[in-house]
């Protein structure tokens, strides 16, 4: 089946020409209300995103994300890899909540939230603007020789971008491997620590490749957001979108001519005037309707409340609205699936609360020694040796700590020279100890016993083990 005309942009990436090549887009600069407030939003989370892995809080830095040792601060809870379970459930509520925000709002997030818009279009954008000038000044000056004012502004660009991208590079690195580490690895000097330097090289022209060349191909190419809104959006999603009853009437949109009765003539309130299309920052008409490209960032909302203002019309030509909305002028309401997954939403967030309550500060582990079967002593003692590992999830030294047999009675000894220690901050204490329990107290030849995890007095954990004695026979 041939596509029609009208949908022949639905064949192609609108940033990629007939002959495959790129088709880079200059967008205006864009203007109005709804920019004014991304700003204000974009200002706040670049100061979130920038500070976010410099501060602490109880001593546990605010994000962070170190995969190579398993260990995530997520808003000041760790996370260590006995914890992946609450860690796991933490990104599947970050998915669903932006599963149910997209049903019900569109790719809102990508326009005002996703740090890549962000980045792109409220600091390097802007800094082009600023060094090239608007949309028409940008163009001619790509079309220009490479003289001296082309290597001056490309060289300054190209400068500012690079220090900008090694700024977010070190920012990245240190939600990565921690703040302390990156600033410890920055004042030992670069020479000392070739590989993380080697390491923020890479991340650096990663990202002065994404925002200084591939820019909005990450969003319409690599991202799988757009593709994940084609499945989730239906009629009742509010998006970005053209009122195309409005606009274009009975007999279409059509330029505008000073004291014309567009209404008698059957004409919309569109006059074709392309802006746009000019201010997208991915090059697509939004009057075509939802697309792939499209972001929600609103640039062209301003730019079309600003024309039908100079044309004295109203505004709203294009707004956030339902594709309902539109055709039947219906309001927003929750439907079906969005109460599902506000469900959801609700349960997986009360389960995570009740599991941080529950989680204690320190993890407890005693496992019986591999290959060691019980000793048999004088007086009927059956002694069991084992190992213990205890993580310690907090920012300061857990002291005076020791281990207590609460199930049974019996002895318990440490293989070291006291029986109380200490486990550092963030950190590991391992060792090994002894149990030993009458015969008369055992039940069989395996048999579950419960050890408490002290701290002076103070019970701070319990554990269990596997205590090996003599089959008994009756």
């Amino acid at each position: 089946m041939e596509t029609p005309d009208n949908e022949n942009f639905r064949d192609s990436i609108g940033t990629i020409t007939e002959e495959g090549k790129r088709a880079w887009v200059f967008p205006k600069k864009p203007n109005g209300k709804f920019y004014k407030y991304r700003k204000y939003v974009s200002y706040f989370l670049l100061a979130f995103l920038l500070l976010s892995p410099f501060i602490k809080i109880n001593g546990n830095q605010f994000l962070m994300f170190n995969v190579l040792e398993r260990r995530f601060n997520i808003f000041g809870f760790p996370f260590w890899p006995q914890d992946f379970h609450l860690f796991v459930i933490s990104m599947l509520i970050g998915v669903v909540f932006i599963t149910l925000f997209t049903v019900a709002f569109g790719r809102i997030f990508c326009g005002w939230i996703c740090p890549q818009t962000i980045f792109m279009e409220m600091v390097f954008r802007r800094i082009e603007y600023w060094i090239e000038g608007d949309r028409n000044k940008q163009r001619k000056l790509a079309r220009q020789k490479w003289d001296a004012e082309k290597i001056r502004k490309k060289g300054l660009k190209f400068i500012i971008f690079a220090l900008i991208s090694f700024i977010i590079a070190n920012v990245f690195l240190a939600y990565l491997i921690g703040s302390d580490k990156l600033i410890e690895y920055i004042t030992e000097g670069p020479l000392e620590n070739v590989s993380t330097l080697i390491s923020l090289l890479i991340f650096t022209a990663v990202f002065y490749f994404v925002f200084a060349w591939f820019r909005e191909q990450v969003c319409i190419i690599a991202c799988p957001y757009g593709r994940l809104q084609g499945v989730l959006l239906d009629t009742k999603s509010i998006v970005v979108a053209y009122d195309h009853k409005r606009g274009e009437g009975e007999s279409g949109r059509k330029k505008f001519r000073k004291n014309e009765d567009r209404a008698a003539l059957g004409h919309g309130d569109c006059i074709d005037c392309l802006q746009c299309v000019h201010v997208c920052p991915t090059g697509i008409d939004i009057r075509n309707g939802t697309q792939l490209e499209c972001v929600n960032c609103t640039a062209c909302i301003d730019e079309c409340d600003h024309i039908m203002e100079s044309i004295n019309l109203p505004k709203g030509l294009i707004r956030y609205a339902s594709e309902e909305n539109i055709e039947k002028k219906a309001k927003f309401s929750l439907t079906p699936r969005m109460k599902g997954y506000i469900a959801v939403l609700s349960i997986m967030v009360s389960l995570l609360i009740g599991m941080l309550f529950l989680r204690n500060d320190v993890e407890a582990n005693v496992l019986r020694l591999p290959g060691q079967l019980y000793e048999h002593k004088e007086n009927n003692i059956i002694s069991n040796v084992f190992t213990y590992k205890l993580v310690n999830k907090t920012s300061e030294d857990i002291n005076d700590v020791s281990f207590k047999l609460m199930s049974h009675k019996g002895e318990l000894r440490l293989v070291s020279t006291s029986d109380d220690f200490v486990v550092p901050s963030q950190g590991i204490a391992e060792g090994t100890l002894f149990i030993e329990i009458n015969n008369s107290a055992l039940t069989g030849d395996r048999n579950k016993i419960k050890i408490g995890v002290y701290k002076g007095d103070k019970l701070i954990e319990t554990t269990t083990a596997n205590f090996l004695g003599p089959r008994s026979y009756k």
